[in-house]
C-alpha cells in the first residue's frame, strides 16, 4: 500500500473517532437506543429548582441523581406543575425536612432511557410521575393498587429518605429529568398533551379517587369547597359523571370561571351565613381547603348520613370540628390522600379520552417564586405548570 493511501486511511479512522467521541460526551444516552448497561452508567446530572431552608426563595441548583437500573425509566422532564403541597413542605408547615430539596410531583415528559427489564416503556414515550416513587409492593395495600397506602412507608416523589439517591433524600419535578421504577410511572396517551398531563398526577387524581369511592348518582347534588388546583379539576370531573356541581368559594372574581367549568351554581362565602340556604342540600361534599377552616359549618350542607371528604392537606394537619354541630348534621366526616398507580392511571385515561383538560397558565423557571406567592394569595388561575426547558 502506497504511503498516501496508508496516511489517507490513518486520517480517516481519527476522524471517526473523534466524532464519535464527541457524540458520546454530547450526549451519551443517544447511543443507545432502548437498554443501559446499568453498571457502567454513572449518575444522571440534573439541574432545576430547589428550597435551601424554610424562608428564602427557592434557587438554582445542581446535583445528581442515582444511575437508570434495571427495572428504571430515566424522563426528561417537559412540564412540571406546581401544588401547593410543595409549598407546605419547603416552609415545614408538615415537619422539618432535609435542604436542598426540590419539590414537585406533576412531572410529565419523554422516556430518554430504560433499564433491561423495563417492559411498560420504551425510548420516545410519553411518561407521568405523581406523588409515589416507591413502595415494598408485597403488603396487601400494594398488592390492591393503593401504594399510596404501603404499609411499611411509600416513598415521596421529594423529601423521602432514599438510600440510593446521591442526595439522601428523593428530589422532585422543578427540575430538568428524573430517575424512577417503571412501576411508578404513568403512561400518558398521545392525544394528551403534557402540559395537560402533569396537573392530572396530583390535582386530578387527588379528586377523582373520593369523587369515584362516593360513587354517586347522576344528577345527585355535589359540592366543593375551594375551587383552585384541586377544586377546578374537582368540578369539572364531577360534572363529567353527570352531578349538579355547588362550588363554594371566597373569591368573587372566580365566578364565571367556574361557571364555565360546568358548575350549576357558584356560592361566593364572605360569611359563613351564605352557607344557611344549603343546610341539607347536598348528597356529597369534597372540600380542598388547605387550611385550617370552618369545617362543620360547611359540613352542614350535607344530607344527614351523606358524607364530607377532606383532601386539603393544612398546616400540621390541624383543622377545626366542632362536634356539636357534627352531632346534629349526622354527616360522616373522611378523608383521602391522592391514589395509587392504577387509580393515577385510569383518572389519566379517562381525561384524556373525554377531553377533560386542567386550567393551566405556563410560566419559566425564573417565575416559580412569585407564582407561590399567587398560590398563597388565591391568585392562581388555576394551575402553574413550569416549562422545564427554561430550567
Amino acid at each position: 500500500m502506497s504511503n498516501d493511501k496508508t496516511n489517507s486511511r490513518r486520517k480517516f479512522i481519527q476522524q471517526t473517532t473523534l466524532a464519535s467521541g464527541a457524540l458520546l460526551m454530547a450526549n451519551p444516552l443517544h447511543l443507545f437506543s432502548n437498554e443501559i448497561p446499568t453498571k457502567t452508567m454513572n449518575n444522571i446530572k440534573s439541574r432545576g429548582y430547589a428550597g435551601r431552608n424554610i424562608t428564602d426563595p427557592l434557587e438554582q441548583y445542581n446535583f445528581e441523581r442515582r444511575p437508570v437500573g434495571d427495572d428504571d425509566i430515566l424522563i426528561d422532564i417537559k412540564f412540571s406543575g406546581i401544588c401547593h403541597s410543595d409549598i407546605h413542605t419547603i416552609e415545614g408547615h408538615w415537619g422539618p425536612q432535609k435542604y436542598p430539596l426540590v419539590p414537585g410531583h406533576e412531572i410529565a415528559g419523554i422516556v430518554a432511557a430504560v433499564g433491561k427489564n423495563v417492559t411498560k416503556f420504551k425510548v420516545g414515550d410519553k411518561a407521568g410521575i405523581g406523588c409515589i416513587v416507591d413502595s415494598c409492593r408485597t403488603c396487601d395495600s400494594c398488592k390492591n393498587g393503593e401504594e399510596h397506602h404501603c404499609e411499611t412507608g411509600m416513598t415521596g416523589t421529594y423529601g423521602s429518605p432514599d438510600s440510593t439517591a446521591p442526595t439522601g433524600v428523593t428530589q422532585g419535578g422543578y427540575v430538568n429529568n428524573i430517575v424512577v421504577k417503571e412501576h411508578f410511572a404513568i403512561k400518558i396517551p398521545k392525544n394528551l398533551d403534557l402540559k395537560h398531563a402533569a396537573p392530572l398526577l396530583c390535582a386530578g387524581i387527588t379528586t377523582y379517587s373520593p369523587l369515584m369511592r362516593e360513587n354517586f348518582k347522576k344528577g345527585d347534588k355535589v359540592g366543593v369547597i375551594g375551587i383552585g388546583g384541586l377544586g377546578h379539576m374537582a368540578v369539572k370531573l364531577a360534572v363529567s359523571k353527570g352531578a349538579e356541581v355547588y362550588a363554594f368559594t371566597t373569591t368573587a372574581d372566580k365566578k364565571s370561571d367556574i361557571l364555565s367549568f360546568g358548575a350549576r351554581e357558584v356560592i361566593v362565602v364572605d360569611t359563613l351565613e351564605k352557607l344557611n340556604p344549603y343546610k341539607g342540600k347536598l348528597d356529597y361534599m369534597l372540600s380542598t381547603v388547605p387550611y385550617d377552616y370552618d369545617v362543620a359549618s360547611y359540613a352542614n350542607c350535607v344530607k344527614p348520613y351523606g358524607n364530607f371528604t377532606q383532601v386539603g392537606m393544612p398546616i400540621n394537619g390541624h383543622l377545626s370540628l366542632n362536634n356539636f354541630q357534627m352531632i346534629f348534621n349526622r354527616v360522616n366526616f373522611n378523608a383521602s390522600l391522592i391514589g395509587g398507580i392504577p387509580e393515577t392511571q385510569e383518572i389519566v385515561d379517562y381525561c384524556a379520552k373525554n377531553n377533560i383538560l386542567p386550567q393551566i397558565e405556563i410560566i419559566d423557571a425564573n417565575q416559580i417564586n412569585n407564582a407561590w406567592d399567587k398560590v398563597v394569595n388565591n391568585e392562581a388561575r388555576y394551575r402553574y405548570v413550569i416549562d422545564a426547558s427554561t430550567f
